[in-house]
């Protein structure tokens, strides 16, 4: 936990699931979560919960029928969900002629298809009970371009355009909808894109041959920077905040 983070129980009793819960981003946010007070579960494809703190369900996101099934047994257990994160994420990089059709599927399928399978499972629930938190972990990539990222980039952009159109359709029976973009952040994503931690300064310092910027702050994000906004953003204390999308990457997008 870091020393500024939320310690109170402000999420004591609420109900909240999170994919991509098995590792990187998704799973600092979950153990947030569970830190805070609330009853976490965690959606992953990867579903060993060896030393974790949540429970963690075996789910494939990009698999519809695998989601509604899943989804249906979790409101047999209880028909309420205060919280919902949708984390997880998918990264195949290359030049868009040389993606096949299956890096393109895959982004594709876990990064967009994936969160609509989720939420249309949910939706009716939010409504029915006229409250409720989503937010939705897209990336910075969708806001600038990036050469090699073809794939990354549309599907992080799909997912940001998802949770506009969701947040408007939800907005009327008191749901907010909001959006986390993260730039570069030190999770095993990261350090398999570049090789390793010792790629990092790479990124702080810029990469223009990919018509990358590097970070202002001059320091790649650490998990809980992302997780401590998730949980802004999921309190009361952003309770007239819905359709907005915080890019939290060091002033690495300058402002775009």
């Amino acid at each position: 936990m870091t020393e500024n983070s939320v310690t109170n129980r402000q999420f004591a009793g609420k109900r909240v699931l999170v994919t991509g819960a098995a590792r990187g981003i998704g799973r600092r946010i979950a153990e947030r979560f569970v830190e805070t007070g609330a009853d976490v579960t965690g959606l992953d494809r990867l579903a060993d919960d060896q030393g974790l703190s949540f429970r963690i369900v075996q789910m494939d996101l990009a698999d519809a029928a695998q989601v509604e099934t899943v989804c249906q047994d979790l409101k047999a257990e209880n028909n309420r969900l205060d919280i919902l994160v949708n984390a997880a994420g998918v990264l195949r990089t290359g030049q868009a002629e040389a993606l096949t059709p299956e890096d393109w599927s895959a982004c594709l399928s876990v990064n967009a298809s994936g969160p609509f399978y989720l939420l249309r499972q949910w939706i009716p629930v939010f409504k029915a009970q006229r409250s409720g938190a989503i937010v939705n972990i897209a990336s910075n990539a969708a806001h600038v371009p990036r050469t090699g990222m073809t794939a990354y980039c549309a599907s992080k952009a799909a997912m940001a355009s998802l949770s506009h159109c969701v947040g408007l359709e939800l907005a009327p029976y008191g749901v907010r909808c909001n959006i986390v973009s993260p730039g570069s952040t030190d999770t095993p994503m990261l350090s398999e894109m570049v090789g390793g931690t010792g790629g990092y300064q790479k990124l702080v310092t810029g990469l223009p041959d990919q018509f990358k910027l590097g970070i202002p702050l001059g320091k790649v994000a650490k998990t809980d920077d992302i997780a401590e906004t998730a949980l802004f953003l999921a309190s009361d204390l952003a309770g007239h905040i819905t359709l907005q999308d915080i890019v939290v990457d060091g002033g690495a997008t300058l402002g775009a």
